[in-house]
């Protein structure tokens, strides 16, 4: 996983890009009809019902744009929302609060959306010793708010990126020949650059598995559009030598099952490649 301090780089990132992105030269339609002296309060208020995310984000957003920018936080991220609640109100110039607020929505609407879904899958695992994980399947250049929503929400982070973890998928390992290669490889490869990684093995079958045991210092094996049952059989030959993940079209509806098969971990990509953004506003007080 990546450090606090690469993940706080990542955040700023957004916070910067998305401004440049969406102020360009100026807001002119508040530089038009708002004297600069004005000054202003606004309310976050919630139109819909689910688990709030992006709380601590937006106050980052508004201390970039103007840090004489002030919250008063009603509701923390994580919390459960309904329509009607306040979540803070912000105050300061009214041009800076208008500057803030499409990006402060935009990233609020859909971490609500991604912490949401989260808590479902949290919630129908409870019980159980399987957690949910998140995957690289996010949105091109905010993957970090994306993961930073998971977590907000009960969720895991699995791998960050491509640099932070080993992970041998059927294409890597058919590329380089087979599994027992793929591994060997990958283990001279990290020996050679010195480098102290994780390697999670995808499995496509039952002697796929056998395969992958055969080799030492594997963190965890993938099971992939695995049954029920196979996923039982799985669980029971890698006997606990390893952490166990399913995946592979994984429904809130049938990822109880997989889970009382005794797997460590049930990764979704579902959290959050498919949400529906929360309807969130930022009103004039």
């Amino acid at each position: 996983m990546i450090s606090k301090e690469q993940f706080e780089k990542e955040i700023e990132i957004i916070i910067e890009n998305s401004l440049r992105e969406d102020i360009g030269s100026g807001d002119h339609s508040s530089l038009a009809c708002i004297p600069a002296e004005a000054m202003g309060k606004a309310k976050l208020l919630v139109k819909d019902e689910g688990i709030v995310a992006g709380v601590d984000f937006a106050r980052r957003v508004f201390e970039k744009v103007d840090p004489a920018m002030t919250m008063e936080v009603l509701m923390e991220d994580g919390s459960r929302i309904k329509r009607g609640d306040i979540v803070f109100y912000v105050q300061g110039a009214s041009r800076s609060i208008l500057k803030a607020e499409r990006l402060v929505l935009n990233a609020m609407q859909r971490m609500s959306a991604i912490a949401t879904k989260t808590r479902r899958f949290v919630d129908r695992l409870e019980g159980t010793q399987t957690k949910i994980l998140d995957t690289r399947k996010t949105t091109p250049g905010i993957r970090a708010i994306e993961k930073w929503a998971v977590k907000i929400g009960g969720g895991e982070n699995h791998r960050f990126a491509l640099y932070d973890m080993i992970m041998l998928k059927d294409n890597h390992i058919d590329f380089a020949g087979g599994i027992t290669k793929a591994i060997k490889k990958t283990q001279t490869y990290l020996k050679e650059n010195d480098l102290d990684l994780k390697i999670i093995v995808e499995a496509r079958n039952l002697e796929e598995i056998r395969e992958i045991l055969a080799s030492e210092s594997i963190y965890r094996i993938l099971l992939d559009n695995f049954t029920y049952e196979q996923t039982r059989k799985a669980v029971a030959m890698i006997d606990g030598k390893c952490q166990t993940e399913s995946s592979g079209g994984i429904t809130l509806e049938t990822s109880r099952v997989y889970a009382e098969c005794g797997v460590d971990y049930i990764s979704s990509g579902a959290l959050t490649h498919s949400v529906h953004n929360l309807d969130l506003s930022l009103k004039a007080v």
